[in-house]
């Protein structure tokens, strides 16, 4: 039992007899333990090992002794990682150590790469061809990389820390302080008082700062803490000294515990997690907290395994605590006592460090020999806020590889920057860790881990790594796995699939009952917890599963003549036999339980066969990304068949990307969380939604060559605050995957099973908006050739033409708006209206811009707002220019029939009499009030499936909508059971597919803007300059644009619209059957010889190009500049669309001949 060693010193028991825990003999401890170790080694190795050079510290002056350590042969390690026998080490060179011999870094030809043959006879993926475009130099990356073998790594030259405490004048006077005090509480012996004070004082290595900051009560505390650790010792039968002690002050901690070098104690006090979760993870530039940690010298008295280790964290002072983010300059951004204690070849170092991580998205890592000595320090510098608990996994994967630290800082600076820097040494030569490389060699795996280690610093199944039992990549596989099977384990089986069959969709009650069981399947047969429970209790499995994965896409850049030291994974291939699909089905089977593990484990087979490529052993990455074929998906619950799927997963998040083209676009989102329910119903609900928007953007986008696609990326429960750091990480994994690597060492080739170039188009989304410009600016860095067009909505002097600021989205839902007022002879400003997303939106804001309505009633995210009078025009004009939400509505402007229930307000009486409890509850339910006080319903914000088939009854009364129009303009608001009923009932609905799909018509032409222009071209026609001058084609082609939003959007309101009166049909169906329709044709007319006739090609091509464009570049020159699929789906979707709006979704056999034999005609004019 460990004693609680904070109780104060009265507590014990005063009559402990007094004897001696150590030999408190008048020689020094630095003589005792110099006359210990030499009997040791006398005794226990032969002469011929024994190291007789004399040091270059003398062992009196150093109080240290570093017996000579034989480097293991690292290509036995990973066998003797498992096994417990000792190989022969070999014959120490004449200089008393076995040469490490590191391999030239050298660049051989694909031609000459030596194959691999491992001794199972399974040869791993080697690359056979790189492609290197030879006058691209290596672009920045997103983070930097000590390449080791080549040279980089700087050597020290000094000796010590690298930190010198200034001087306490004051120590000797405060130890007699501390001694007096002591002898008064006598629970020290007085024989021991000075011994102990000494041991404490000048024996365990704490510099002055700590006695210069603590007082001289809480001095006294900590030595009599330790000393009871010591008597609580002596009464355990197993003699096992364990001190913990910690104490927590409102500006600086201190934590002393015993520790046993190399080990990662599990079940322990922690403190290292306590640290980073207390004072590192929520380190800001306004308050951050630096930390100093050391092992003491000496071994405990008695037990010559166990040593101290000390923890000082320190609230920081920054000389200057607001200065530039790109500010480099230590002497300006450092903390005060970093920059008083730190020699200059330390502040050198970092230096060089920061230099470095001011320009990285992800983390900076070098590594300093010193000379002299085996001891390696690692230096690490992140953004603070982007690894948390990175300070703890650390230590676990150090000692996975048997080395130690004797020292570790964490400095904040002032620019947002935290550098950690870890004094590494190997563990003292003994048979329990013969098993270990050489920290030499195994230096440079760790460094290659960190990149890992930042990915996911703590994940699911953190203890198996820290136990030992299973390594840093196969946790971190395990957690992506599992990550996985939570999203795609087939759940609802095929008794749901024969219940799907049987029961009839077009029913509205069916349709119901099929959604609840679904809901309810998914929710309750496999949650996470369970998943988690299941893949914790076969490790064997995930060791031998995670082989099976590095087989395919582990790749050794130069075969055996590698500049790396070989890797773990590369040992483990050699080593362990390689199971094929097969072997791993029969492995399962034979050692799972029960038929929920084998499901769970199988959904690893599942996910190994539907990697086409991943970032996972890059050297250098901030988050990990799969790029899935998505064929494992289901075809009775996805019946739309995707293209393409990324995930992504990090510490912060996870996301997807799903597109349903080659060539497709669309938004990426950020979805946050209230709390922990919240989160789990999103995860659960996470792909199904990222799913339903991207299929929804591919109806929509039936006018424009970019089929659909979408990314969302879910923010993980504790790190609601990381947006910026998610989105970040989310675009630079993806890249990775898309851009062909260009700098050795830092990204290396990987095994790309998919095997085509892939070119994805992003826009912004919620919680993204603000984002774009940095990821426009991110791809350019990276040199990516397609960066003018990655992302839409960018900033206008990046070529952006912003939705908002020129009402893009709007200008398409006012056009079905307009169409029903045309159709049914209405006067727009009787017409009553109600519009879900208020003035401070995008959508909102436009809608009241451009409208002409009479508003009477809003809904925002701050409340509600009605008037069946009609809301002050003016005042809403106002909230609209400023975008501020109706909170800020003027209520003095309301008519004695108007009223205002925020949120956060409640028992409140409207003036029909009714009380409103709960602000929220009326918010959230408000536009389900089946009332008949609205003419017209333009929902232009909101969570998805506002309206659902069980909720949809409130808006129906005596068979009749009570809402005669609705135009949908935010997407999912309604679902499309829902919109059916809603219909049936005599409802005039335009779904979002139709409506909202200016933005996409937007977006698509600034990226054919982008893709026709050359750079120089590009910013001076479609960049809006320095000084805010607009660029004369900027303006025009702009105005260009909003035409054919309207154009676009007028047709397809007058297909649908001629097509229900003539059959009758559902208007949000026949939107999809037109989408559909649409999208078919144009996937078969560009693979068709009509493409070969160039002279229709071009003929299409100039009747669907930009005027402008045209008129500015030329045809033959955007033919040149564009890819060839951007063209042929640009002849397709354009041929398409107007063929379908012409002659409906269902024409005649001959309506296609006659549609081309017209085009065709007038060639020959």
């Amino acid at each position: 039992m460990v004693p609680d060693l904070n109780r104060t010193a009265r507590e014990a028991d005063s009559q402990v007899e007094s004897f001696h825990l150590y030999n408190a003999t008048s020689r020094s401890a630095c003589d005792r333990r110099n006359f210990a170790a030499a009997k040791i080694i006398t005794d226990h190795l032969p002469p011929q090992d024994i190291d007789l050079r004399p040091s270059s510290r003398g062992l009196a002056t150093s109080c240290a002794f570093c017996p000579p350590l034989k480097a293991i042969p690292l290509a036995s390690f990973y066998k003797l990682h498992r096994l417990p026998q000792i190989i022969t080490m070999p014959e120490p060179e004449a200089n008393g150590y076995a040469e490490i011999n590191l391999p030239p870094q050298t660049s051989l030809p694909s031609s000459e790469m030596p194959e691999r043959s491992p001794q199972n006879g399974v040869h791993n993926r080697l690359l056979e061809q790189v492609i290197r475009t030879p006058d691209r130099q290596p672009s920045p990356q997103p983070m930097h990389l000590n390449v080791p073998g080549a040279g980089q790594h700087r050597i020290l030259q000094e000796e010590g820390p690298g930190y010198v405490a200034p001087k306490f004048e004051g120590k000797e006077l405060q130890m007699d302080q501390v001694m007096d005090q002591i002898e008064e509480k006598g629970f020290i012996p007085p024989e021991f008082v000075e011994s102990e004070t000494n041991w404490f004082y000048n024996e365990l290595g704490i510099d002055d700062m700590y006695f210069q900051t603590e007082t001289v009560e809480a001095i006294v505390n900590h030595i009599l803490s330790l000393y009871a650790g010591k008597v609580a010792a002596y009464a355990r039968d197993d003699k096992r000294l364990e001190i913990r002690l910690d104490k927590e002050a409102v500006d600086h901690a201190v934590y002393i515990d015993t520790s046993k070098p190399g080990v990662s104690v599990i079940d322990g006090p922690r403190y290292e997690q306590r640290i980073d979760e207390k004072y590192i993870d929520g380190s800001t530039s306004k308050n951050s907290y630096r930390v100093e940690t050391f092992r003491s010298g000496s071994h405990l008295p008695g037990d010559k395994d166990q040593q101290l280790r000390c923890y000082f964290v320190y609230k920081c002072h920054f000389a200057n605590p607001n200065p530039s983010p790109e500010e480099t300059d230590l002497e300006i951004i450092g903390e005060k006592r970093f920059l008083q204690k730190a020699t200059q070849n330390t502040k050198a170092i970092y230096q060089g460090v920061m230099n470095h991580a001011v320009g990285r998205t992800g983390p900076v890592i070098e590594m300093v020999d010193i000379e002299g000595s085996r001891e390696k320090r690692l230096v690490i510098a992140y953004r603070q806020g982007s690894a948390m608990g990175l300070f703890s996994a650390l230590s676990d994967l150090y000692h996975y590889y048997g080395v130690t630290s004797s020292r570790k800082y964490v400095e904040q600076f002032s620019n947002g920057i935290t550098i950690m820097s870890i004094y590494l040494r190997p563990l003292p030569q003994s048979a329990s860790n013969a098993k270990h490389p050489p920290i030499e060699a195994s230096i440079h795996q760790i460094m290659k881990e960190v990149s890992l280690l930042y990915c996911i610093p703590q994940n699911k199944f953190q203890s198996h790594f820290a136990s030992g039992r299973l390594s840093l990549q196969e946790t971190i596989y395990a957690h992506c796995v599992w990550v996985f099977v939570g999203h795609f384990l087939n759940r609802l089986g095929s008794e749901y699939a024969s219940l799907a069959s049987i029961l009839d969709p077009n029913n509205s009650v069916h349709a119901e009952m099929l959604s609840k069981i679904k809901r309810r399947l998914r929710t309750e047969t496999f949650t996470s917890e369970y998943i988690l429970e299941i893949i914790n209790k076969h490790p064997d499995l995930i060791r031998s599963l995670y082989l099976a994965f590095a087989n395919t896409h582990y790749v050794q850049t130069r075969g055996e003549q590698d500049d790396f030291i070989p890797t773990l994974s590369y040992l483990r291939l050699k080593v362990d036999k390689v199971l094929d699909d097969s072997e791993l089905k029969t492995l399962i089977s034979k050692s799972v339980a029960n038929e929920h593990d084998e499901m769970v484990m199988t959904a690893f087979r599942v996910f190994n066969a539907g990697v086409l490529k991943t970032n996972f052993y890059t050297p250098t990455k901030v988050a990990l990304s799969f790029r899935l074929n998505p064929n494992f998906l289901p075809e009775v619950e996805y019946p739309q068949p995707l293209f393409g799927m990324f995930l992504v997963i990090s510490s912060e998040f996870r996301g997807f990307h799903l597109r349903f083209r080659d060539i497709a676009r669309g938004g990426i989102r950020i979805v946050k969380s209230r709390n922990r329910e919240a989160y789990s119903i999103n995860a659960r609900s996470l792909f199904d939604e990222n799913y339903n928007l991207a299929n929804t953007q591919q109806r929509k986008n039936k006018d424009i060559p970019e089929g659909g696609s979408k990314g969302v990326i879910l923010l993980d429960h504790h790190h609601q605050d990381k947006a910026r750091v998610a989105f970040e990480k989310y675009i630079d994994s993806i890249m990775d995957l898309l851009l062909p690597p260009t700098s050795p060492g830092i990204k290396d080739p990987i095994v790309d099973l998919h095997g085509q170039e892939e070119i994805l188009f992003m826009g912004p989304d919620e919680n993204t908006a603000d984002l774009v410009n940095w990821a426009t600016e991110h791809a350019r860095k990276r040199g990516a050739p397609w960066w003018k067009s990655f992302f839409t909505g960018k900033s206008p002097k990046l070529g952006g033409i912003p939705h908002d600021a020129y009402g893009m989205t709007t200008l398409s839902v006012r056009e079905y708006i307009l169409g029903i007022y045309r159709k049914l002879n209405l006067n727009p400003e009787s017409v009553r209206k109600l519009q879900t997303g208020g003035p401070d939106g995008d959508l909102g804001s436009n809608e009241i811009l451009l409208g002409n309505e009479k508003y009477s009633g809003i809904v925002d995210g701050s409340g509600v707002i009605v008037d069946p009078n009609g809301l002050d025009r003016d005042e809403l004009v106002r909230l609209a220019k400023k975008r501020a939400m109706i909170s800020e509505f003027d209520i003095k402007k309301l008519s004695s029939d108007g009223y205002r229930v925020l949120i956060d307000e409640s028992n409140i009486t409207l003036p029909s009499g009714e009380v409103v409890n709960n602000g929220t509850i009326f918010r959230n339910t408000f536009h389900l009030r089946g009332d008949k006080q609205f003419d017209l319903f333009v929902p232009c914000g909101g969570r998805p499936e506002s309206i659902d088939l069980g909720t949809v009854q409130k808006l129906i009364v005596d068979g009749k909508s009570t809402i005669p129009y609705i135009v949908e303009g935010a997407n999912l608001f309604i679902t499309q059971d829902a919109k059916l009923r809603l219909e049936k009932a005599g409802c005039i609905l335009y779904k979002d597919a139709s409506a909202n799909k200016g933005g996409v018509t937007s977006s698509s032409l600034e990226v054919l803007a982008s893709l026709s222009f050359d750079d120089a071209g590009f910013m001076e026609n479609m960049c809006i300059h320095e000084d805010g001058t607009v660029p004369p084609f900027y303006n025009a082609y702009v105005k260009e644009v909003q035409e054919t939003i309207k154009k676009n959007a007028a047709l397809e309101f007058e297909a649908i619209w001629k097509e229900h009166q003539q059959t009758g049909i559902a208007r949000s169906t026949l939107s999809d059957t037109l989408s559909i329709a649409i999208t078919k044709l144009d996937e078969e007319l560009q693979n068709t010889e009509l493409w070969k006739n160039t002279e229709l090609r071009r003929s299409v091509l100039q009747d669907a190009l930009p005027k402008l464009l045209l008129e500015k570049i030329g045809l033959d020159l955007i033919m040149g500049r564009v890819p060839d699929k951007y063209l042929r789906a640009i002849f397709g979707s354009f041929l398409a669309s107007r063929f379908v709006y012409e002659h409906g979704s269902n024409p005649s056999q001959f309506a296609f001949f006659d549609f081309m034999s017209k085009r065709m005609a007038r060639l020959s004019h």
